[in-house]
């Protein structure tokens, strides 16, 4: 358990990150795939649905002892919030309810917020439109850790300590990284959130509200699901900055695996991300992917060659906002 990590930096390259061109040939080729784009019709619904379980949760779970919340928070509630953080995902590419309804998607993302126990959506939806725009970008792209991380997390006992607490990473970098003015929204969805977990705690006590905030905490730590944050992005292989995975747990997680796929089209929903690949098989069909997340997350603690720094950067001209 003692073997460093090899790599002393990030993978610094000086080219523009692969999506772009790669979706102007597809584009060119395949125009069809256009029709893929707009709202998913079904996501509200299912959405809905998955918010009001974790509600019926909350008060089936008031009376269990602790060790059964913590339980039941690991092996059900937070997969059902960890598969929200991915719902909230979609959302703030406007699947929900299209482009030209924009603050329904917002306010839609708040609600879809409320069984992850803290405020998430509206700043996972400011930082994650520079994600896409800066892919890898110094000091734009959030998504990468930062040389503390790279440094210090660098032998397997580090490194499942970093997985671990990798949602307070993932919440606190972008206030270091790229700290951003509080918007209205924000406030927003902090004022509902608090709310909703006053009236959580009014009704049914403490239990719930920890039930559901420690299965996100839990789920998005150490837990097979959260091989995805690994799987997107880490270099696996030199020359290779996203990766793709096809496996069973896409079907809880809005087809995140799809990743390149999404990447290169980001404005259409999960659900016909499949699609892509289908139609553009050529595209995507020789490109390295991972087949389980189970196996990123072991190969990600134990491989010496992988570990926080193992991701590709880039320097980025700001552009101009609309």
């Amino acid at each position: 358990m003692g073997n460093r990590v090899t790599r002393g930096d990030f993978e610094w390259v000086y080219t523009e990150q692969p999506h772009t061109q790669r979706r102007k040939e597809i584009l060119a080729k395949y125009p069809q795939i256009k029709t893929l784009m707009g709202p998913d019709p079904h996501l509200k619904w299912i959405v809905s649905g998955m918010v009001f379980v974790q509600f019926l949760a909350c008060y089936l779970v008031k009376d269990l002892s602790w060790k059964w919340i913590f339980f039941w928070a690991y092996a059900f509630g937070g997969c059902i919030n960890h598969s929200l953080t991915l719902a909230i995902h979609d959302i703030s590419h406007n699947v929900a309810f299209g482009n030209k309804q924009a603050k329904w998607n917002r306010w839609f993302a708040v609600f879809a917020n409320l069984p992850i126990g803290i405020p998430y959506s509206a700043s996972f939806k400011k930082y994650h439109i520079d994600h896409h725009r800066y892919l890898g970008g110094d000091s734009l792209d959030v998504d990468i850790p930062t040389d503390f991380e790279g440094w210090f997390f660098c032998t397997p006992l580090r490194k499942l300590l970093w997985l671990f607490l990798q949602p307070l990473f993932y919440s606190l970098r972008p206030l270091y990284v790229n700290p951003k003015a509080i918007t209205r929204m924000e406030i927003f969805n902090a004022l509902v959130q608090f709310s909703i977990d006053l009236i959580i705690y009014y009704l049914w006590g403490l239990k719930p509200i920890i039930y559901l905030i420690a299965g996100t905490i839990l789920c998005m730590g150490l837990h097979p699901i959260s091989g995805h944050f690994i799987a997107e992005h880490y270099m696996f292989l030199k020359g290779y900055e996203t990766y793709s995975y096809y496996g069973p747990l896409n079907w809880l997680t809005f087809n995140v695996g799809y990743h390149m796929e999404h990447h290169d089209f980001p404005s259409i929903p999960g659900c016909r991300l499949p699609m892509v690949k289908k139609i553009a098989a050529e595209y995507y069909d020789n490109l390295p992917h991972h087949q389980s997340w189970i196996r990123v997350l072991w190969d990600f603690v134990f491989d010496d060659t992988i570990g926080p720094y193992s991701r590709v950067k880039r320097l980025c001209k700001l552009a101009k906002e609309s």
